[in-house]
């Protein structure tokens, strides 16, 4: 029945010691080989899951990675992109406008330019290391009005970020996707991005139903692909409000709450 399995990383794929358990690859191999479309839905870009996209074998025509929590979901081998949601180089300047009233740390995912920031820093470095990219340090006066952009973010100590967060004003939210996806990191995506959406796009690309679909995440920012899904799943360690809106919960991601869950809705 179920033909599309979107995955969120960190807190429901990866364990605590950021590994995937035997188990866990050995029942998403055996899903794949029925014909399951599996994907991982992530806020990292392409370049941060390539190690787990090898690890579970999934760089192959027929795979597909939902990344920046769905501003792009694309072809894991050719990267190819099947759909793009972004913001502009406009936003980027408004948002940096606001980051320095705020005094907060800045950095922007730019198409064909990478990671940007005009000034490195703790988390900035955070960002680069999680996923084995480069930092490039320009100014933002090089980036024009019109240069497409994936996400914003105000990256620094969640004792500086939370206060901001409470500080932005109401029209940011008007305009803008915002996520605190980590105590340190705030991204700010277009105003119609989520991880629902980015599967909405994906399954309508490979023509599959929303009700052939299952979504399995433990944060906010999985919520929309959890109530989009024909099935939605929470793990066992999922924040509350997300259990909440599940139709089913798993276990832990220590305990192989994945695996549980395919193998009893799929295998």
């Amino acid at each position: 029945m179920y033909k599309l399995v979107a995955i969120d990383m960190d807190g429901t794929l990866l364990r605590s010691d950021k590994s995937i358990s035997d188990r866990t690859k050995s029942v998403i191999k055996k899903a794949r080989e029925k014909g399951v479309t599996v994907v991982l839905a992530t806020g990292r870009p392409i370049e941060g899951v390539r190690k787990t996209l090898e690890e579970l074998e999934m760089l192959t025509d027929k795979d597909y990675v939902l990344s920046y929590n769905g501003a792009l979901v694309q072809k894991t081998k050719s990267k190819e992109a099947i759909s793009k949601v972004t913001i502009n180089g406009k936003d980027l300047h408004y948002l940096y406008g606001l980051s320095k009233e705020l005094n907060v740390n800045i950095h922007a995912f730019v198409e064909n330019k990478g990671l940007v920031t005009p000034k490195n820093s703790k988390y900035t470095q955070v960002e680069a290391d999680i996923n084995n990219i480069d930092i490039k340090i320009d100014s933002f006066d090089n980036i024009k009005d019109e240069d497409i952009v994936v996400k914003v973010m105000f990256i620094d100590e969640p004792e500086i970020l939370g206060p901001a967060y409470e500080k932005l004003p109401k029209e940011v939210f008007e305009k803008y996707t915002v996520v605190m996806s980590t105590p340190f990191f705030l991204e700010f995506l277009n105003k119609n991005v989520n991880k629902g959406l980015g599967l909405q796009l994906l399954a309508k690309h490979l023509g599959i139903k929303r009700k052939e679909i299952i979504a399995i995440g433990d944060a906010e920012n999985d919520r929309h692909m959890i109530e989009y899904a024909g099935l939605g799943i929470a793990m066992g360690n999922a924040f509350e409000s997300i259990k909440e809106i599940a139709d089913y919960i798993t276990d832990s991601n220590d305990e192989d709450g994945v695996a549980k869950a395919i193998e009893k809705f799929v295998l």
